[in-house]
């Protein structure tokens, strides 16, 4: 199995547990015009453990490195709200917030080449 691929699910695993290790950094980011902040990020940690070691298995890596894809693009509302919202921004410079727009890419990238 490819290192990369190995690494990338590792990657998703430990940030799906994060959703549920520190849930008020999560939940503090998430726009307020998204209802039930609590449940939708314990959901988006379960969905990225689960698309994280579905990309183990050759029969699911397809569609969970599809899942990714679309997860990450749904996650750009987060981070452009960050962007444009001084209380979600939680203080993070504007320059890191800048450079996590494209680095969403490459994340989207990187998944499309093992569906």
């Amino acid at each position: 199995m490819d290192t990369g691929l190995i690494f990338m699910s590792i990657i998703y695993v430990l940030a799906g547990a994060m959703h549920f290790i520190k849930p008020r950094m999560y939940i503090a980011i998430i726009p307020d015009f998204l209802p039930q902040k609590s449940k939708l990020n314990l959901l988006a940690g379960l969905i990225e453990i689960i698309l994280a070691i579905g990309l183990l298995f050759s029969q699911t890596r397809s569609i969970s490195a599809t899942g990714i894809i679309l997860m990450l693009f749904i996650f750009l509302i987060v981070h452009f709200n960050m962007l444009r919202n001084k209380k979600t921004s939680r203080g993070i410079p504007q320059w890191i917030l800048i450079l996590r727009i494209p680095l969403q890419f490459f994340l989207i990238w990187w998944a499309y080449i093992y569906i």
